[in-house]
């Protein structure tokens, strides 16, 4: 089978790859963390076409329960229906709800599972998914039946870092840190999503990305997914680089910068920053 590699869509680092082809390997789970807007999501896209799997995508929420990837038993309809002397209530199966793992272990073809923001929810929620992702099956209770995988997935699990996740659960994945992309890479990120674009202003606007991303006290750094929001604001308004190369050296807000600071504190800091610069 062809390993994983960087397309002209998706630059991922040599790391990146190994770790990938890695995970894939060693039939574990790939933990993937790094800041918002890195890719982390995107790296399942490209891991279901480039290995030409199905991609089965489970988003966690706060609320989400480590039961509803496997399955949930819908008692309230079956009530429902027993109630109108629906003939369905005969069979209990009529109202198991399959669950994303489920969906995986019963396709024909091997997929990628994609378990995104798993952070997000409820400390136990990784815990409770270790027994069936080391097993690749699960017992279900009402219907008394076994499920097991016919092809184990590749399982890509995301995590913005928000919280702590526990150790049982991290020795049994394979670990990549996705790093801030350098600026030579980050070239050629734009460079595949914007093909077109004028290299003067791409030259421009990637320095005026990475200053703002240095500038101290920031709540948000803006990341690679809103550099390409905003470069394609700056070609649709068709502006010229002179407009991004400050001629001064006091910090300037550059224009349409509400692509790039996501919050009213980054905003403020970055006018109290200019004000102060412009007065020393």
């Amino acid at each position: 089978m062809a390993g994983f590699k960087s397309t002209d869509r998706y630059i991922a680092s040599r790391d990146l790859e190994v770790a990938v082809n890695a995970a894939v390997a060693l039939q574990r789970p790939l933990l993937v963390k790094g800041e918002p807007g890195t890719g982390k999501t995107v790296l399942a896209h490209e891991i279901a076409n480039s290995l030409g799997h199905p991609l089965i995508e489970w988003h966690v929420k706060s609320t989400t329960k480590a039961q509803q990837g496997l399955y949930e038993y819908d008692a309230v309809s079956r009530l429902r229906d027993g109630q109108l002397g629906d003939e369905r209530v005969k069979d209990i199966s009529n109202y198991i709800v399959r669950g994303k793992l489920w969906e995986a272990f019963e396709s024909e073809k091997q997929t990628v599972v994609l378990i995104d923001e798993v952070d997000k929810a409820d400390i136990e929620f990784p815990n409770d998914l270790l027994l069936e992702l080391d097993r690749m099956q699960f017992f279900v209770y009402e219907t008394r039946q076994t499920i097991k995988a016919k092809h184990r997935p590749i399982v890509l699990i995301t995590s913005n870092n928000e919280k702590e996740l526990p150790d049982a659960f991290l020795r049994r994945c394979f670990f990549h840190y996705i790093r801030f992309p350098d600026r030579e890479t980050m070239e050629q990120i734009v460079q595949a999503h914007y093909p077109d674009i004028k290299q003067e202003l791409a030259r421009e606007a990637l320095t005026v990305f990475f200053k703002i991303r240095e500038v101290p006290g920031l709540k948000k750094k803006p990341a690679t997914s809103e550099l390409l929001d905003w470069l394609k604001l700056l070609m649709i308004e068709d502006l010229s680089p002179e407009v991004l190369r400050s001629k001064e050296q006091h910090v300037v807000i550059p224009p349409l910068h509400g692509a790039l600071l996501k919050n009213e504190q980054d905003v403020h800091l970055f006018e109290r920053l200019a004000f102060l610069s412009r007065r020393g």
